[in-house]
């Protein structure tokens, strides 16, 4: 079985993929401050093949990995995630983060600003443990900081995908108001044999839907 490297979303730790039965994963953390040294932090250090999945900023890197060493990556799987360049409202939220964190504000207080879009109200009520624990992964402030510049770095990867060769897999949350499900359709359509799945949860499909997402993984090789 070829590794699997799992790359998570900005603010986030290896708990994204606790219960998918994943345990086998790989699990850096994003801890660069530009896509391109990111990029290459990784090839230095993963195996000389992997499957590689990300969701969100992770999956931004593994696009952009996986087109510049498409020979490193098996196959590929993007979760919640945008192809294009940022928006000057994204670019000024993350502004705004990067003031609250030199001003004495902490990883947490933001993830908690935005855990209606992280996790539906809904399910954050029924399941108080899951709201907690998508607090607790903003537990690092400066990897934040390093984060809110890696989001800064990143570029329009849409043009570009159709150059992608290694088979993609496309999960989209049905209920996600950051990368909603058009967002995975015009990425699936761009990248040439992609699957488009979706499932019936927010932006963070691994903790919401562990066995499924596990699930759907292990049915595509990972």
């Amino acid at each position: 079985m070829s590794a699997l490297v799992l790359l998570p979303g900005m603010n986030c730790t290896e708990d994204l993929w606790a219960w998918c039965g994943l345990d086998h994963a790989l699990t850096p953390a994003l801890d660069r401050t530009t896509v391109d040294d990111q990029v290459a932090a990784l090839l230095d250090r993963l195996p000389p093949r992997f499957v590689l999945g990300g969701l969100s900023l992770g999956a931004i890197v593994a696009m952009e990995l996986a087109l510049r060493a498409p020979g490193r990556v098996e196959s590929l799987v993007l979760v919640s995630t945008n192809s294009r360049a940022p928006t000057p409202g994204q670019r000024e939220a993350w502004a705004r983060w990067r003031a609250a964190l030199a001003a004495g504000r902490s990883a947490r207080d933001l993830q908690g600003e935005i855990l209606d879009a992280l996790l539906p109200p809904d399910v954050a009520a029924a399941r108080p443990d899951l709201a907690e624990r998508v607090l607790a992964m903003g537990r690092d402030d400066d990897l934040l900081r390093r984060q809110l510049a890696l989001q800064g770095s990143r570029t329009d990867l849409l043009p570009r995908l159709p150059a992608l060769g290694v088979p993609t897999l496309v999960v989209s949350g049905a209920r996600d108001p950051i990368c909603p499900p058009p967002f995975h359709t015009t990425l699936a359509a761009a990248v040439p044999g992609a699957e488009l799945a979706t499932l019936p949860a927010g932006h963070l499909p691994p903790v919401e839907l562990p066995r499924e997402f596990g699930n759907l993984l292990r049915s595509r090789g990972a």
